[in-house]
């Protein structure tokens, strides 16, 4: 059994054997399969830097201060390979998944499947990805380069029932196939409410130490797609009193916020269901952003002449225009436009700190960009000052519900029609979601899980 990291190292990494650790940071860069990379999920760096990036003001427009956590340096490039390894540590903790007899499914639209595809991998295992033929073709070749092998179902980003009928056709063809639903399993959740949320709590106060903020976080943005990495709210909301969740999806495929369907591009969110694991009770408010916004916004972020803008006529320092151009995908500008639009809704300003995910980055995109190209041209300095101005500054206010009683129970409503009429879950389990005590007891078994994985290493120790 190849196993990493506990919970509480993914968090605090430092607390890792000193060998091991050593071994990993090197494993980062020379020797990037190696299973020693699974000792790198986290946040931190090899020094215990968090990766995050405080948006520029002259970006942003507001007043406010917008941190974005990012995913980046996670092996495989995105944080999603996080949920991955602990959905599956999980699953073999328990005894559901035999590395030696299982195949693994991974249904996704990207980079979950990315991520498990790595995991998968590294703890010996084989693997399928579920994924719409319509993604990015970037997200195709890292899976494949990983050694899983790709099914490709109808649709693109919003069809993930698709997903869920090749997975029990999957099923129930091999009694060896195990499928490892990031959009129901627990272990997704467990890992963005204790490691990415715990992360910015701790983020919080290095932050004020910079001057930055008061030491808390007033808010956290994240569309959902599993709904794993909105979870870290859950673990903000406790820390800080009268802090505010709020969840982003898009304006083309409007699902919590009037039911509705349809075909977007905000690649890795809004699959046009309520995922089991969104604790939708406990978020404050919904806010959509469209696609197309999110695209323009990348282009800029991403292309010389956008670039040259932003240092030139906004002022903004050379190195963190440089860092930003290749930081974010479009699920993370979409994220931080949702900041944005928190910032200015709920009228945050100057020492209040928004927080937000950017779970991959422009690797991913580039093909998007060049159809972006192709459909719009390359940017001058002339469009590149209409994207701040008429993308970022212009982020407005509307398409905005409150996390209201009633809002909040259609929510919670709305999945019944996946996971009790589709997907076997009874009424009574959905029913017991409504208590604050489930997901409490979720939390809980972070300690749980940890126990088992230490007792497991004195089977099989970790050697360097």
């Amino acid at each position: 059994m190849i196993t990493g990291p506990t919970f509480e190292e993914m968090l605090h990494p430092q607390r890792i054997d000193p060998v091991i650790r050593a071994r990993a940071a090197a494993a980062r860069r020379e020797a990037p399969l190696d299973p020693i990379n699974l000792f790198n999920i986290t946040w931190r760096d090899p020094e215990g830097n968090a990766y995050y990036i405080v948006l520029p003001k002259a970006l942003t427009g507001v007043d406010a201060d917008i941190v974005v956590l990012y995913g980046k340096e996670f092996p495989s490039g995105s944080h999603k390979v996080g949920a991955a390894y602990s959905v599956l540590l999980e699953m073999e903790l328990f005894g559901e998944v035999d590395p030696a007899r299982h195949t693994l499914v991974w249904p996704s639209t990207g980079n979950y499947g990315i991520g498990g595809a790595w995991v998968g991998g590294r703890m010996g295992c084989k693997s399928l990805v579920v994924l719409p033929e319509g993604m990015s073709r970037e997200r195709f070749e890292r899976i494949e380069s990983y050694g899983a092998k790709v099914i490709k179902t109808v649709g693109s980003e919003s069809n993930v029932k698709e997903i869920y009928d090749k997975t029990h056709e999957l099923r129930a063809s091999d009694p060896n196939i195990r499928i490892l639903n990031q959009f129901e399993v627990m272990g997704n959740y467990r890992f963005h409410y204790h490691v990415t949320g715990n992360t910015l709590v701790e983020l919080a106060a290095e932050l004020k130490q910079q001057g930055i903020g008061r030491g808390v976080i007033n808010a956290f943005c994240s569309a959902m797609g599993s709904a794993g990495t909105i979870a870290a709210g859950d673990r903000l909301k406790q820390a800080f009193p009268g802090h505010l969740i709020v969840g982003l999806e898009p304006i083309q495929c409007p699902t919590l916020f009037n039911n509705g369907y349809g075909v977007h591009d905000i690649q890795g969110i809004g699959d046009k269901h309520v995922t089991w694991i969104h604790n939708v009770n406990n978020m404050d408010a919904l806010m959509c952003i469209d696609d197309m916004q999110c695209k323009k916004g990348l282009q800029l972020l991403s292309e010389e002449e956008g670039c040259r803008a932003l240092v030139e006529r906004y002022g903004i320092d050379a190195p963190t225009v440089e860092k930003m151009s290749t930081l974010f995908g479009i699920s993370g500008i979409c994220n931080i436009l949702g900041a944005i639009k928190t910032a200015k809704y709920f009228k945050f300003g100057q020492g209040d700190v928004i927080a937000t995910i950017a779970t991959d980055s422009l690797d991913r995109y580039h093909s998007v960009m060049d159809d972006m190209r192709e459909r719009f041209g390359r940017l001058d300095i002339a469009a590149a000052v209409g994207r701040v101005e008429g993308v970022f500054h212009a982020a407005t206010t509307d398409w905005v519900q409150l996390g209201t009683l009633e809002n909040r129970t259609r929510w919670h409503n709305l999945k019944y029609y996946t996971w009790v009429e589709q997907q076997g879950k009874t009424v009574e389990e959905l029913d017991a979601q409504k208590n604050p005590e489930w997901w409490l007891k979720h939390q809980a078994r972070v300690a749980e899980i940890d126990a088992r994985l230490l007792a497991a290493r004195q089977q099989s120790p970790v050697t360097a």
